[in-house]
Protein backbone atom coordinates (compact mmCIF):
# COMPACT_ATOMS: atom_id res chain seq x y z
CA UNK A 1 0.00 0.00 0.00
CA UNK A 2 1.72 3.42 -1.39
CA UNK A 3 0.62 6.23 0.90
CA UNK A 4 1.49 9.51 -0.22
CA UNK A 5 1.52 13.09 1.80
CA UNK A 6 0.75 16.26 0.36
CA UNK A 7 2.97 18.78 2.75
CA UNK A 8 2.48 22.53 2.26
CA UNK A 9 1.31 25.90 4.00
CA UNK A 10 -2.46 25.92 2.31
CA UNK A 11 -2.75 29.09 3.27
CA UNK A 12 -5.24 29.41 1.89
CA UNK A 13 -6.19 26.36 0.09
CA UNK A 14 -6.99 27.05 -3.66
CA UNK A 15 -8.65 24.91 -6.38
CA UNK A 16 -5.21 23.96 -7.66
CA UNK A 17 -4.16 22.49 -4.33
CA UNK A 18 -7.85 20.33 -4.75
CA UNK A 19 -7.11 19.23 -8.07
CA UNK A 20 -3.32 17.89 -6.38
CA UNK A 21 -5.39 15.79 -4.07
CA UNK A 22 -7.78 14.89 -6.46
CA UNK A 23 -4.67 13.86 -9.02
CA UNK A 24 -2.75 11.83 -6.23
CA UNK A 25 -6.39 10.24 -5.37
CA UNK A 26 -6.09 8.38 -8.44
CA UNK A 27 -2.60 7.96 -8.32
CA UNK A 28 -2.21 6.04 -4.54
CA UNK A 29 -3.96 4.19 -2.53
CA UNK A 30 -4.12 7.09 0.52
CA UNK A 31 -3.21 10.60 0.05
CA UNK A 32 -3.36 12.70 3.55
CA UNK A 33 -2.51 16.72 3.39
CA UNK A 34 -0.44 18.02 6.22
CA UNK A 35 -0.44 21.73 7.16
CA UNK A 36 3.31 22.62 7.96
CA UNK A 37 3.73 25.24 11.02
CA UNK A 38 6.38 27.21 10.26
CA UNK A 39 7.44 29.92 12.55
CA UNK A 40 9.21 31.37 10.04
CA UNK A 41 5.89 32.74 7.89
CA UNK A 42 3.65 35.21 9.24
CA UNK A 43 -0.12 33.05 7.73
CA UNK A 44 -3.08 34.96 7.60
CA UNK A 45 -4.92 31.60 9.02
CA UNK A 46 -3.81 29.60 11.93
CA UNK A 47 -2.57 25.94 11.45
CA UNK A 48 -6.07 25.02 13.35
CA UNK A 49 -8.24 27.33 11.39
CA UNK A 50 -6.26 25.93 7.75
CA UNK A 51 -6.94 22.30 8.98
CA UNK A 52 -10.53 22.99 9.42
CA UNK A 53 -10.82 24.75 5.79
CA UNK A 54 -9.00 21.60 4.65
CA UNK A 55 -11.49 19.47 5.87
CA UNK A 56 -14.25 20.83 4.60
CA UNK A 57 -12.88 21.39 1.00
CA UNK A 58 -11.28 17.97 0.73
CA UNK A 59 -12.92 15.23 -0.63
CA UNK A 60 -14.12 12.13 1.93
CA UNK A 61 -11.58 10.38 3.37
CA UNK A 62 -8.60 12.36 2.63
CA UNK A 63 -6.73 12.80 6.34
CA UNK A 64 -6.38 16.67 7.34
CA UNK A 65 -2.65 16.74 10.01
CA UNK A 66 -0.05 19.23 10.36
CA UNK A 67 3.60 18.85 11.35
CA UNK A 68 6.98 20.88 12.40
CA UNK A 69 10.09 19.98 11.24
CA UNK A 70 11.46 18.11 8.22
CA UNK A 71 8.93 16.51 5.97
CA UNK A 72 11.12 13.70 5.25
CA UNK A 73 10.91 12.84 9.36
CA UNK A 74 7.43 13.18 9.65
CA UNK A 75 6.96 11.08 6.50
CA UNK A 76 9.45 8.09 8.26
CA UNK A 77 7.52 8.31 11.32
CA UNK A 78 4.16 8.34 9.71
CA UNK A 79 4.69 5.20 7.12
CA UNK A 80 4.33 7.40 4.48
CA UNK A 81 6.29 6.63 1.22
CA UNK A 82 5.48 9.23 -0.94
CA UNK A 83 5.74 13.24 -1.04
CA UNK A 84 3.32 14.76 -3.81
CA UNK A 85 4.23 17.49 -4.63
CA UNK A 86 2.64 20.29 -7.50
CA UNK A 87 4.71 21.99 -10.40
CA UNK A 88 3.43 25.21 -11.65
CA UNK A 89 6.19 26.91 -13.24
CA UNK A 90 10.08 26.33 -14.18
CA UNK A 91 10.92 28.26 -10.60
CA UNK A 92 8.43 25.60 -9.01
CA UNK A 93 10.36 22.96 -10.28
CA UNK A 94 13.73 24.30 -9.71
CA UNK A 95 13.04 24.70 -5.62
CA UNK A 96 11.39 21.72 -5.60
CA UNK A 97 13.62 19.49 -7.62
CA UNK A 98 16.58 20.47 -5.02
CA UNK A 99 14.22 19.64 -1.86
CA UNK A 100 13.51 16.15 -3.49
CA UNK A 101 17.03 15.33 -3.95
CA UNK A 102 18.17 16.68 -0.49
CA UNK A 103 15.11 14.40 0.85
CA UNK A 104 15.94 11.57 -0.99
CA UNK A 105 19.84 11.69 0.52
CA UNK A 106 18.23 12.14 3.84
CA UNK A 107 15.74 9.12 2.70
CA UNK A 108 16.07 6.96 0.46
CA UNK A 109 12.80 4.82 1.26
CA UNK A 110 10.83 8.38 0.49
CA UNK A 111 10.17 9.15 -3.20
CA UNK A 112 8.79 12.67 -4.28
CA UNK A 113 6.36 12.27 -6.68
CA UNK A 114 5.93 15.33 -8.83
CA UNK A 115 2.31 16.36 -10.05
CA UNK A 116 1.59 19.12 -12.79
CA UNK A 117 -2.20 21.03 -11.83
CA UNK A 118 -4.80 21.36 -14.82
CA UNK A 119 -4.35 24.35 -17.02
CA UNK A 120 -6.79 26.19 -15.18
CA UNK A 121 -4.75 26.04 -11.91
CA UNK A 122 -1.23 26.43 -12.91
CA UNK A 123 -0.76 29.72 -12.34
CA UNK A 124 -2.56 30.09 -9.14
CA UNK A 125 -0.80 31.36 -5.81
CA UNK A 126 -2.35 31.65 -2.15
CA UNK A 127 0.13 34.81 -2.20
CA UNK A 128 -1.82 35.97 -5.16
CA UNK A 129 -5.01 35.16 -3.88
CA UNK A 130 -4.24 36.95 -0.54
CA UNK A 131 -3.48 39.92 -2.86
CA UNK A 132 -6.18 39.95 -4.80
CA UNK A 133 -8.72 39.68 -1.81
CA UNK A 134 -7.06 42.62 0.35
CA UNK A 135 -7.78 45.23 -3.05
CA UNK A 136 -11.09 43.61 -3.15
CA UNK A 137 -10.95 41.67 -6.00
CA UNK A 138 -12.73 38.35 -6.84
CA UNK A 139 -11.12 35.41 -6.14
CA UNK A 140 -14.18 32.93 -6.56
CA UNK A 141 -12.65 30.99 -9.69
CA UNK A 142 -9.37 30.18 -7.38
CA UNK A 143 -10.80 29.08 -4.21
CA UNK A 144 -13.53 27.40 -2.98
CA UNK A 145 -16.34 29.88 -1.40
CA UNK A 146 -15.73 28.90 1.82
CA UNK A 147 -12.45 30.05 1.94
CA UNK A 148 -12.65 33.41 -0.08
CA UNK A 149 -15.53 34.41 2.73
CA UNK A 150 -13.11 33.37 5.20
CA UNK A 151 -10.45 35.32 3.80
CA UNK A 152 -12.33 38.27 3.28
CA UNK A 153 -13.54 38.66 6.76
CA UNK A 154 -9.67 38.28 7.85
CA UNK A 155 -8.30 40.51 5.29
CA UNK A 156 -10.80 42.98 4.79
CA UNK A 157 -11.89 43.71 8.39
Amino acid sequence: MVRALYPGSFDPVTLGHLDLVERGIALFDSVSVAVAENSQKSPVFSVGERMELLREVLPAGVEVTSFQGLVVDYCTQHDYGVILRGLRTIADFEFEYQMALTNRHMRPDVETVFVMPSADHSFVSSSLIKDIVRNGGDVGSFVPELVERRLREKLQN
